[in-house]
């Protein structure tokens, strides 16, 4: 079940990282609202996950899958440039969470 918590753990990151953006500088109150609350539901299933996972792996797991994330949603919502070395880079950290998992290092 950590593993699970950890995944939902880094959905939440992308969403509060996307709100980040939306929110315009926390101006627009409702969007600042509701990335503040995947904010919170980000660092609560973290918490959870980190009861069985060691520390150096959740959070590296956390934060790949958030910066996986968010560079795709990027790439799709805000126009951001897109190139081949992105892509590789992109499947590098993809192996990374895999192989930690896989491992259960």
């Amino acid at each position: 079940m950590s593993w699970f918590f950890l995944f939902i753990a880094g959905i939440f990151e992308i969403v509060w990282a996307i709100g980040l953006k939306f929110s315009n500088g926390f101006t627009n109150l409702v969007i600042s609202f509701l990335t503040i609350l995947g904010m919170i539901a980000s660092f609560y299933f973290l918490a959870l996950a980190l009861k069985n996972i060691p520390l150096g792996t959740a959070y590296a797991v956390w934060t790949g899958i958030g910066t996986v994330g968010t560079v795709v949603f990027g790439i799709i919502l805000f126009k951001e440039p897109f190139s081949l070395l992105k892509f590789i880079c992109i499947l590098l950290i993809i192996t990374g969470i895999a192989s930690l998992k896989l491992l259960q290092i």
